[in-house]
């Protein structure tokens, strides 16, 4: 049975080209580029809540490291160290060897130098941090947005709620959609590109992890507006529809824009060859006050705008 730091060694330690100093040390060293800022986010990913237990390795590697890559592009920042922390219920190395192959394409897609982090045994758990840098005083925030906004999201939300609900055998997916929403719910792609071309143009942003609608929530919350959204869904939302307003997993980014630069949004997805869609508006009024209408101007009915960890 190999050590733990045998481990490390043989699965976790790679070359680091952006730092002073990586994995081997007590800590390891950074050196932020001249005039940046370092933003910093830590995302745990638990098993049963998080991912299923048969999840395949190699795709849960990709996505510990993604969700937490994800944050960076919300932030409008450039995605460069991760410290990965894991409890494992066994030394398995067949699995660590997938699992360290999956994490490890996440970070070289991504430009990430893994720096350190540590390894126990327990039930199966990882906790990401990431540090991202960002030009001073140019990162994303939910505070930003003003009435008259337009909000807009990246991709197709709700596919990765849809692929779960199939795994869940609460809904049957038939292909192509089976394989478009498995991707969706086990490689997901952080908008990275995007989040770096928002700076300066978007005023507030967020990911897509609980819901469309929670997670929206949270910029009207921050930034103490309400919004009307008018949305090519049934006033009583179909299962589809659903998944699309609350789904979440999906790591799009939600983000809000002044009205008169709709042309340049328009223009970025075309340069992206990335569906950017415009959802509705930022209007005054209460903090989170959110009107949902039918694009006939119905309301419609929202069961719940997204996960909650301890909701009961």
């Amino acid at each position: 049975m190999p050590s733990e730091f045998a481990l490390i060694n043989r699965y976790f330690k790679r070359p680091t080209p952006h730092s002073v100093l990586g994995v081997g040390d007590d800590g390891a060293i950074l050196q932020p580029a001249a005039g940046c800022e370092l933003v910093v986010s830590t995302d745990m990913l638990v098993a049963g809540t998080h991912f299923l237990p048969n999840t395949d390795p190699a795709d849960l590697g990709w996505k510990v490291l993604a969700v937490n890559v994800s944050d960076m592009a919300a932030m409008g920042a450039q995605p460069k160290w991760a410290l990965l922390a894991a409890a494992l219920p066994a030394a398995t190395e067949s699995w660590i060897e997938k699992f360290a192959s999956g994490f490890f394409a996440c970070a070289e897609a991504f430009g990430i130098d893994v720096i350190g982090g540590d390894t126990t045994q327990g039930p199966r758990n990882f906790c990401v941090t990431i540090f991202g840098e960002v030009p001073a005083g140019a990162a994303l925030l939910r505070s930003g947005a003003r009435p008259g906004d337009e909000i807009w999201v990246s991709g197709a939300p709700g596919r990765a709620a849809q692929g779960l609900a199939h795994l869940q055998g609460q809904a049957l997916l038939s292909e192509p959609a089976l394989t478009d929403c498995l991707t969706a719910l086990h490689r997901p792609q952080p908008r990275v590109a995007l989040g770096l071309a928002l700076r300066g143009l978007a005023t507030a942003a967020i990911d897509v992890s609980d819901g469309l609608l929670a997670d929206l929530g949270h910029i009207l919350e921050q930034s103490g507006v309400a919004a009307t959204l008018q949305l090519a869904v049934s006033p009583a939302p179909t299962f589809e529809e659903q998944c699309f307003l609350s789904g979440g997993d999906d790591y799009e980014l939600i983000f809000t824009a002044p009205a008169d630069r709709h042309a340049e949004v328009l223009v970025l997805g075309k340069t992206l060859s990335l569906s950017l869609s415009c959802l509705g508006q930022i209007t005054a009024g209460n903090a989170a006050a959110l009107t949902v209408l039918t694009l006939d101007g119905a309301p419609v009915t929202i069961a719940r705008r997204g996960y909650d960890h301890f909701a009961s």
